[in-house]
């Protein structure tokens, strides 16, 4: 039965999903037009809002094309590569190798999201390379799969921003006078038992869509994964000289160390986007050697930018639709919540919220931006209701997380460093949202 579900899911993807870029635009149209009969706001006003939030993911855009960058020039370093290898060795079997990069990858993402997505696809290419018969698309969604628990871990922004006090989008705080602490949202009972049930579980589901034979089975060409071969530099020149200077490498890289520990003595263990691309540039820069050989592995590595460049613009376009409001204030994203708050009693307020924040994920991909829209919509409704303020934001977040599996948003870095499209993983990740979505459904009403 679950091989059926699975065979059916890779087949409807693989027939009906369209190249991430034909998918954004899709999206993009039916956001215009249910805008403008949701909020009855004219063409002309849509367009606006469309063309407001084009460009307001250009930090974020290059953020995610460094996590990209940054973090493969870093496992292309030989030591890192040699530690990659070390691990990867332990899977023997399709079966130990699936199982390994989704556990790895989710303990990862709930650590820090962006080092999970890039160290789950790196791992994965790595045990590709020595594990020759695993079906190298689900070896890939299984390491996209970890990115479940990541908005309950330790980088989750919505936990973190209703802790932050004085923020101002700590809607939280402004409805109820004071911030919530992460004792009661990241490290509260329901959210720690969601998410250890599915760090332990999502590698037995990944396994259980093994293909049952060899002729099912995707197997990636060994050529695809082998790396470049290191080039040899003549040092004729005093430029030559300078590229290829280990001097340099290390002092610029022990600035970078300096500002790395400072960082973690003053903050604690914070780890946002900006330290972990800071982390895996000035490391790669060491381990790499010589400048000239840390510029050869940016070089190769940027090749699989192309996907986030040229899509986060229209996802921004798509979130200033989804937020744009009309004359009283209306907007689709607000409307989508205040349905599903209508319908909610003080029981299942925290399961319609994880539901309206998965629908709203679709559109609004981005944790902050979702926040932005919903936080001030269901908070309010939670204490109307008599709903815990944390758990009602523990819901948004997992809600946030739940609809990245067929997403490809989220999914493009990884997708970049694995050489894959969308249609090749999304078909299994189908089935990892609905087992999840189940896990996470029942979590929030019964616990």
């Amino acid at each position: 039965m679950f091989k059926k579900l699975t065979n059916v899911s890779v087949s409807l993807v693989q027939k009906y999903l369209p190249d991430p870029f034909i998918f954004a635009v899709m999206l993009t149209f039916i956001v215009f037009i249910l805008g403008m009969g949701a909020t009855s706001q004219s063409p002309l006003s849509m367009l606006n809002h469309w063309n407001n939030g084009f460009w307001n993911l250009l930090a974020f855009s290059m953020q995610m094309a460094l996590v990209l960058v940054t973090g493969h020039t870093l496992a292309n370093a030989p030591i890192i590569k040699k530690g990659l290898r070390k691990v990867a060795s332990i899977a023997k079997t399709p079966a130990q190798a699936i199982m390994l990069v989704s556990f790895t990858s989710a303990i990862a993402c709930w650590i820090n999201w962006g080092f999970g997505l890039v160290i789950g696809a790196l791992l994965a290419r790595e045990i590709a390379k020595q594990v020759k018969t695993v079906d190298y698309r689900l070896l890939i969604a299984s390491a996209y799969s970890g990115f479940l628990v990541w908005h309950a871990g330790l980088s989750a922004s919505v936990q973190l921003t209703v802790a932050s006090v004085g923020h101002p989008n700590n809607f939280a705080e402004q409805v109820t006078g004071s911030a919530i602490p992460t004792a009661l949202t990241i490290f509260s009972p329901t959210n720690i038992i969601i998410s250890v049930v599915l760090i332990l579980t999502l590698p037995l589901v990944n396994k259980a869509m093994l293909p049952k034979s060899i002729e099912e089975t995707v197997i990636i060409d060994p050529a695809k994964l082998e790396d470049e071969v290191a080039a040899t530099y003549e040092v004729k020149t005093f430029a030559d000289k300078l590229e290829n200077s280990k001097i340099i490498s290390m002092l610029i890289g022990a600035m970078g160390v300096v500002v790395i520990i400072y960082h973690f003595a003053t903050k604690g263990f914070n780890l946002d986007l900006n330290i972990v691309n800071f982390i895996f540039l000035f490391f790669g820069i060491i381990l790499h050697g010589t400048p000239r050989k840390f510029v050869d592995a940016t070089v190769n590595a940027v090749k699989g930018c192309a996907g986030i460049l040229i899509q986060f613009p229209f996802y921004a376009g798509i979130m200033g639709m989804m937020v744009g409001v009309n004359a009283e204030g209306l907007s689709l994203a607000g409307n989508i919540s205040n349905w599903f708050v209508s319908i909610s009693n003080e029981t299942t307020f925290p399961l319609f919220t994880f539901l309206s924040a998965g629908i709203v994920n679709f559109f609004v991909p981005s944790g902050g931006g979702q926040w932005a829209v919903q936080g001030p919509i269901m908070i309010p409704a939670s204490v109307e209701l008599g709903v815990d303020v944390a758990k009602t934001a523990t819901a948004i977040a997992w809600g946030d997380a739940w609809t990245n599996m067929i997403q490809p948003f989220w999914a493009l870095p990884a997708l970049g460093i694995a050489g894959l499209g969308a249609r090749d993983i999304m078909g299994f990740c189908l089935v990892d949202l609905l087992y999840s979505g189940a896990i996470i459904a029942l979590g929030l009403l019964l616990l």
